[in-house]
């Protein structure tokens, strides 16, 4: 027994120095790191995904290994930022936009940071050319599908859908996904879908090649006042020809970019080697999803009206490309 007492101590002493240094913050040790995405179906979990896995591949000296969590979507990732839950998170900029100013139903003003603007969310109605909907004004009292229920879609399409003179209330709305939303146009259960999101988007492709569709124009004095009122919506001109049937470029609208984000408290000096791995490294999250060509030195730094985390800032400015006031 007078042997063994000191040897067991020794051990104990062993196992809590090596405890301490398993959170990466001292030299050596692994720190874990989560990045919240959304359901499995959509761009924010394969994107999510190559982050994560890019910055595992390039954890060089600071010995982080991180995991992409597939949760309900931008709403709880906020959520679960703010409450320690979780490390980053992909998000929707006109979701973020509403949470950090407490505005459209959030509980109160959530401290978040955006890290980098990532691919445009780009997203129109469309209906079938017999519908008899050719404007946006021709959308009142028609069933028309606003998204997944709960998804948020909301804190984009009540403004937009405002600058043209409707609410919700004017429409027979329809809650389903984008892949449901095309068979109900399909059937005829709905007259209009609202579709979006990386150009092309698989939806609209699916739907254009099936029947006739009609891409219902938004006002150009709505686009304006939008655009100037909303700092995360942003033009987009779908090309020509991208979509079956589609001879025309047509004006259509960011209705709010994918982004990067985590919380306000997060350190400095990790946001900055965070940005730095994805940002030098990005060529390997566009091998694994296309909507990591989003991460170029125009688009990363967009303001989107979330105000960046001070080691992004940092980076940015490093290598020139912060737009400076």
């Amino acid at each position: 027994m007078t042997h063994r007492f000191p040897a067991l101590l020794l051990l104990a002493l062993l196992v809590f120095l090596g405890g301490c240094a398993s959170d990466g913050e001292s030299g050596g040790g692994r720190r874990f790191l989560s990045v919240g995405t959304a359901p499995v179906g959509g761009a924010f979990f394969p994107v999510g995904g190559a982050i994560a896995q890019t910055l595992t591949d390039n954890a060089g000296d600071h010995g982080w290994q991180v995991t992409a969590e597939a949760t309900k979507g931008s709403q709880e990732n906020i959520r679960r930022l703010a409450g320690g839950e979780l490390d980053l998170a992909l998000s929707n900029a006109a979701i973020t936009y509403h949470a950090v100013r407490g505005e459209g139903g959030w509980d109160q003003a959530y401290e978040m940071r955006a890290v980098m603007t990532l691919a445009p969310n780009v997203a129109l109605f469309i209906t079938p050319n017999d519908s008899g909907v050719k404007t946006m004004a021709d959308l009142r009292g028609k069933r028309v599908v606003m998204g997944p229920a709960g998804a948020g879609f909301e804190f984009f399409l009540r403004p937009l859908i405002g600058a043209h003179g409707l609410t919700y209330d004017d429409l027979n709305v329809l809650n389903a996904g984008q892949t449901q939303a095309v068979d109900m146009l399909s059937d005829g259960s709905a007259a209009a879908a609202f579709l979006g999101g990386a150009v092309p988007t698989a939806s609209i492709t699916q739907a254009a090649s099936s029947r006739n569709i009609h891409f219902v124009p938004f006002d150009a004095a709505a686009l304006e006042k939008l655009t100037g009122d909303y700092l995360f919506f942003n033009r987009a001109t779908i090309p020509a020809g991208t979509y079956t049937g589609q001879d025309e470029e047509f004006q259509g609208l960011d209705v709010g970019s994918m982004h990067l984000i985590t919380s306000a408290d997060a350190p400095e000096e990790l946001i900055y080697a965070i940005t730095k791995a994805v940002y030098e490294h990005r060529e390997q999250v566009v091998a694994q999803h296309p909507a990591g060509r989003a991460i170029n030195p125009r688009n990363v730094v967009r303001d989107t009206g979330t105000e960046f985390h001070p080691g992004a800032v940092r980076f940015y400015r490093e290598i020139g490309i912060w737009p400076e006031p």
